[in-house]
C-alpha cells in the first residue's frame, strides 16, 4: 500500500514536531502547516489521505479550515482541541470532522486514531476479502466495494462516517440501533464520543439524502431508542 500522506496544522511548533516525528516513525508521510491559511493552501495543492487540525489557531482557525475542506472533499479530518470542552468537540464533528483528540494527548493515542480513521476510510488491500454484494433497495443502491451510494439515480457524496452509518443501518434493515451501538460499531470502542455525535452525523446524512427530489428518507428515528433503516414498501 502507498505511504499515507498526512497534513498536520497547528500553530505550536513543538506539537507539530512531536506529531510529525511520531507519525513518521509509524510510516506516514507528514506535511506541516503553521496556521489555517497555510493548511488551506497545502490542501488545495496536494492530495492528502488525512488531515489533523488544531481548532484554536490564529487567523483562520481549525473550524473554518474544516468547513472549507468539507465543501470540496471527504478527506478524513481529526480535530485537536486544547480545552476538551463538549462545545469544541461537538462543533468540530458538526462541521464534518471524523474524530477529535484532546490536548494534552499521547502521541500513541493520536497515531491509533489516525490508523483507525484511515482503516475505515480506506480498507487495506493486501489481502482483499471477497467482494460484498451491493445492497439494493427501491431507489437506493449501496456498493460496499466502491463505497458508492446512488439515491434515485444521484450519486451521494458522503463522508466516511456518514457512509458507515448508512451501511450499518441498511445491512440490518428494520433493526433498531441505539446511539451507543452506533458509536461502538462505527467509531470503535476507543472513541470517547457522546450520543449527540451520532445525531449530528445522521442529521447531515439526512440533509444530503433530502436534497434528492422525491427520495425516500430511509433513515428513521425511533424515539427514545435510536435509529433504523426503513425501505419504502
Amino acid at each position: 500500500m502507498a505511504q499515507a500522506r498526512i497534513l498536520v496544522a497547528d500553530d505550536e511548533a513543538k506539537i507539530r514536531d512531536l506529531v510529525r516525528m511520531y507519525l513518521q516513525a509509524e510510516g506516514f508521510a507528514v506535511t506541516e502547516a503553521k496556521d489555517g491559511r497555510q493548511a488551506l493552501e497545502l490542501f488545495r495543492q496536494t492530495p492528502f489521505d488525512l488531515i489533523i487540525l488544531d481548532i484554536m489557531m490564529p487567523g483562520v482557525d481549525g473550524r473554518e479550515v474544516c468547513r472549507e475542506i468539507r465543501q470540496k472533499s471527504n478527506v478524513p479530518v481529526i480535530m485537536l482541541t486544547a480545552r476538551g470542552e463538549e462545545v469544541d468537540r461537538v462543533l468540530g464533528l458538526e462541521l464534518g470532522a471524523d474524530d477529535y483528540v484532546v490536548k494534552p494527548f499521547s502521541p500513541r493515542e493520536l497515531a491509533a486514531r489516525v490508523k483507525a480513521v484511515l482503516r475505515r476510510a480506506r480498507p487495506p488491500q493486501e489481502t482483499p476479502a471477497p467482494p460484498e454484494e451491493a445492497l439494493e433497495f427501491p431507489g437506493l443502491t449501496i456498493n460496499p466495494s466502491s463505497r458508492e451510494v446512488i439515491l434515485s439515480g444521484v450519486p451521494l457524496s458522503l463522508t466516511p462516517k456518514e457512509y458507515e452509518i448508512l451501511y450499518l443501518l441498511a445491512r440490518s434493515a428494520g433493526r433498531v440501533f441505539t446511539r451507543e451501538q452506533i458509536l461502538e460499531k462505527v467509531w470503535g470502542y476507543d472513541f470517547f464520543g457522546e450520543a449527540r455525535t451520532v445525531d449530528t452525523h445522521i442529521t447531515r446524512l439526512r440533509e444530503k439524502m433530502a436534497k434528492v427530489p422525491d427520495a425516500h428518507p430511509y433513515v428513521t428515528t425511533v424515539w427514545g431508542v435510536g435509529y433504523k433503516f426503513e425501505a419504502p414498501k
